[in-house]
């Protein structure tokens, strides 16, 4: 039950794997791309496996922090779910640069049932290395993201409908290209409402959900916000789901004053 959850979590860690950012120069100090997301966002999610309910997922723009001297968004992913005698509490961090978004570190804390693991990754786009907990420098790539980014930047690059993207930003380069097919325009409905959205498949180099026959797809709102409102997948012949509940808006501001400032003192 462990590995179905766990699973589950990587599903939507994962959702945002439709599009990476466009390509950036690394160190470029153009304007900063404009973003759809503001800080204090969240987005929470009603989660199934098959027919029985498998807790909350929560996605928030949690605030700008600095990370070895660089503003960055700090991205967290949430779950709490699980069902009797086994509890699932787990959390992902993301820290984003808000002038390449690149990624800058990742952080995974997993608590399910008797199972836990806190690990950490460093990842240093200037060098195209990261570095896991205490280990040694691993070799990484240009403007790499991370599993808990990869939301973020499909709202920042869309899919379109008959497109194809193949992308190999992924910072585990064993891992790429993330492939993302822009299959058709629909009308779905979730809990938070009505949505005319662009539905994306994505397949990446993983067992997991987005594995070729996993037939994963993933619904964005076609509008100026591109949220991810519905993500369908298959593993081990069950369906998961994970829908849209509710919208808490954020506030731009924070992040008008990172642009206008240079960063904070």
């Amino acid at each position: 039950m462990r590995r179905t959850l766990t699973n589950l979590t990587t599903v939507t860690t994962l959702a945002a794997s439709a599009v990476m950012f466009p390509p950036l120069t690394s160190g470029a100090q153009e304007s900063r791309p404009a973003v759809p997301f503001t800080v204090g966002e969240e987005l929470t999610y009603r989660a199934t496996f098959g027919k029985i309910p498998a807790g909350t997922a929560r996605m928030r723009v949690d605030c700008i922090e600095v990370v070895r001297g660089r503003p960055a968004y700090h991205l967290v992913f949430t779950i709490d779910g699980g069902i009797p005698f086994f509890r699932v509490h787990d959390r992902y961090e993301s820290w984003v640069d808000v002038e390449t978004l690149s990624s800058l570190r990742h952080r995974q804390q997993v608590s399910e049932g008797r199972y836990r693991r806190t690990t950490t990754y460093e990842i240093y786009p200037e060098r195209a290395v990261y570095q896991k907990n205490d280990d040694s420098l691993v070799a990484s790539v240009s403007n790499p993201l991370d599993d808990g980014s990869f939301i973020y930047a499909v709202r920042t690059a869309a899919v379109k409908v008959g497109e194809t993207r193949e992308e190999d930003r992924y910072f585990r380069p064993d891992r790429n290209p993330v492939v993302f097919k822009g299959l058709r325009r629909e009308t779905v409905s979730v809990p938070a409402g009505s949505y005319s959205a662009v539905v994306v498949a994505p397949t990446i180099r993983t067992k997991g959900m987005f594995a070729e026959g996993g037939e994963a797809q993933v619904w964005f709102s076609d509008d100026e916000r591109r949220y991810p409102v519905l993500l369908k997948s298959k593993f081990g012949g069950l369906a998961i789901k994970l829908e849209l509940q509710s919208v808490t808006l954020g506030d731009p501001a924070p992040a008008a004053a990172i642009a206008s400032t240079g960063g904070p003192h």
